[in-house]
């Protein structure tokens, strides 16, 4: 059992000044995975004031660009060398199978490489020439302030880096907070900065309720909040920020839209939805889960769908061979089941899955891999984000109809075009209200902005985009 007793606060573990524990139980078969302290207010206070410290007095907001881009390149270094280690950890927190953690794991190294070398060639000051050249004015990205970062349990060290990189590269201090189901695996990541050479008051990490997580959101010494999660809880995040006019971004949820062009092949497509719907066992915010297809082929990719889903391992998300594990916890495994019937009750088909538990298993919290057809985008099944294996096979009746489906969301995060004909798809693609879109099946450049349209976020992520979001541009006429 993994046990942190002290928080990590400033760069090195404190007392808490609460009494407060979190246990972290694994969702496979209950068993204590570990226990954490849970921070008080108090804390939070400490936190930021240490934050505060660094950012107004401290060496990292004053230092040169290139040293604090060494620091990060030696953490990236030190976290790529135990990617195995976390992704086992991982496996056995959060549940999240085997295989789909280890991937994550690596894609963090491309992640963190890509920032890297953004900040190697982002303009943190430059001087151009005015009225004809009578003056000069120096435009300068300095550091925004301090960041409190809320990162939640579905990928922990990918959803924390993807903050903490780019905030740090600017030179902002951050007070990182954990999501209670991964409490014990963003711990590692203190210890890890601090061997890379991260000066002290520069970064905490602690878990803490929701009613102490707003006290940090709130707090009068954050400059600045970045948040990963819910639509709801982005909404409130929004608005506390508005009475301070804090800055803040938001990554958040999503019900992307799949599009099968007349010209594509059902039955390969069928093969990459346990990709582009089922990863994480569907819990994933860029989880294409509405597939839609010619209605003249609608059956046939339902048929190849229902063939490749049911082949699937469903199991213990430690063994390398389990496709599809238990949700994170038994309320996400409700809502899905609740979901799922509601989707029974509006006419969907059900082609296979269902609630209830998968076959031979009794324990855990499990959704069985769910495939509906013949969907309405107006059913609650096609609206609702389910974070869990459930997806939708969606008719059209001609491609401005599927446009027109895939952008009938008040979402927009992720999507996908497929096509034999590249030019058409990216056509196709021009015109979907959404933050990314992949075309058959390719992957996401994390040198590229990463964010949502509509109720899918603010702001953007990776690359030179991703450091954007922790400066403050000044211009200084000469």
């Amino acid at each position: 059992m993994t046990e942190f007793n002290r928080i990590f606060i400033g760069g090195k573990r404190v007392e808490p000044r609460g009494d407060g524990r979190v246990e972290v139980r694994f969702s496979y078969d209950g068993s204590l995975v570990g226990t954490a302290a849970l921070a008080s207010e108090a804390d939070i206070d400490l936190a930021v004031g240490e934050a505060r410290h660094a950012f107004d007095h401290g060496p990292w907001p004053r230092m040169a660009a290139e040293d604090r881009q060494a620091v990060l390149a030696k953490f990236a270094e030190l976290h790529a060398a135990r990617c195995d280690e976390f992704a086992q950890f991982i496996a056995g927190e959060n549940a999240t199978p085997l295989w789909a953690t280890s991937a994550i794991q690596q894609g963090i190294a491309a992640q963190n490489a890509a920032y890297l070398q953004a900040a190697a060639s982002y303009p943190w000051e430059v001087r151009q020439g005015a009225f004809g050249g009578q003056s000069e004015t120096v435009w300068r990205r300095e550091p925004l302030g301090v960041v409190a970062a809320v990162v939640p349990w579905n990928a922990p060290h990918q959803s924390a880096l993807v903050k903490l990189f780019p905030a740090l590269l600017a030179g902002c201090p951050v007070v990182l907070k954990l999501a209670p189901e991964t409490a014990l695996s963003g711990q590692f990541l203190g210890e890890i900065f601090m061997e890379a050479g991260l000066p002290q008051g520069v970064l905490s990490i602690l878990v803490a309720d929701r009613e102490v997580s707003e006290y940090l959101v709130t707090h009068p010494g954050v400059d600045k909040i970045a948040f990963t999660g819910s639509t709801a809880a982005g909404k409130r995040i929004a608005s506390a920020a508005g009475a301070s006019l804090k800055r803040f971004s938001l990554e958040l949820g999503g019900k992307s839209a799949n599009i099968l062009l007349p010209d594509a092949d059902p039955a390969m497509v069928a093969k990459t939805v346990r990709y582009s719907a089922l990863f994480n066992s569907g819990q994933a915010c860029i989880a294409q889960t509405r597939i839609l297809v010619a209605r003249d082929s609608h059956d046939q990719l339902v048929d190849a769908l229902v063939a490749d889903v049911e082949t699937l391992t469903i199991g213990d998300p430690r063994k390398i061979d389990t496709f599809i594990g238990p949700l994170v916890a038994e309320r996400q495994q409700t809502r899905a089941w609740d979901l799922i019937d509601a989707g029974v009750a509006e006419g969907a088909t059900l082609a296979t899955g269902g609630s209830g538990m998968p076959h031979g298993i009794d324990r855990g919290a499990f959704v069985r891999p769910t495939v509906f057809c013949n969907v309405d985008n107006a059913m609650k099944i096609a609206r609702e984000e389910v974070f869990g294996p459930v997806v939708c096979v969606i008719p059209y009746e001609g491609v401005e109809d599927a446009i027109a489906i895939a952008n009938d969301s008040e979402y927009g995060l992720a999507g996908g075009v497929w096509s034999a004909d590249p030019g058409e798809a990216l056509n196709v693609a021009r015109q979907i209200r959404t933050g990314t879109l992949a075309i058959n099946g390719a992957m996401h450049d994390f040198s590229a902005p990463f964010g949502g349209y509509k109720q899918s976020g603010v702001g953007r992520e990776f690359g030179a985009s991703g450091i954007d979001e922790y400066v403050e541009h000044k211009a200084i006429s000469i």
